[in-house]
């Protein structure tokens, strides 16, 4: 992981200047960008944010990540079933 050090000074109302050149690196120039501030062990860490749409949020929840875990889990020990088509999946649904 490179390091990069840069010196800012703190603006009225605490408001900072990120260099261009690291957020041209980190994509943090577009406006609206988000950035996580965490408070750790006397520093201050920023972390880029990507926002989840909120049409999205439902796959991100506990519930349905646990469910795609289980399926990723039941997929990979091979226990599923390949159909060749709507119909004969249908089929299979009402026996």
């Amino acid at each position: 992981m490179t390091e990069a050090h840069n010196f800012v000074t703190m603006q009225s109302r605490g408001l900072i200047t990120i260099p261009s050149a690291i957020r041209r690196h980190l994509d943090l120039d577009k406006p609206g960008t988000q950035l996580e501030i965490i408070e750790r062990e006397g520093e201050i860490v920023l972390r880029p944010h990507v926002p989840i749409p909120a049409d999205q949020a439902w796959y991100w929840s506990e519930r349905w990540q646990k469910k795609e875990r289980e399926a990723n889990e039941a997929i990979s020990q091979g226990h599923l079933t390949n159909f060749g088509d709507v119909e004969e999946f249908l089929t299979d649904l009402d026996s």
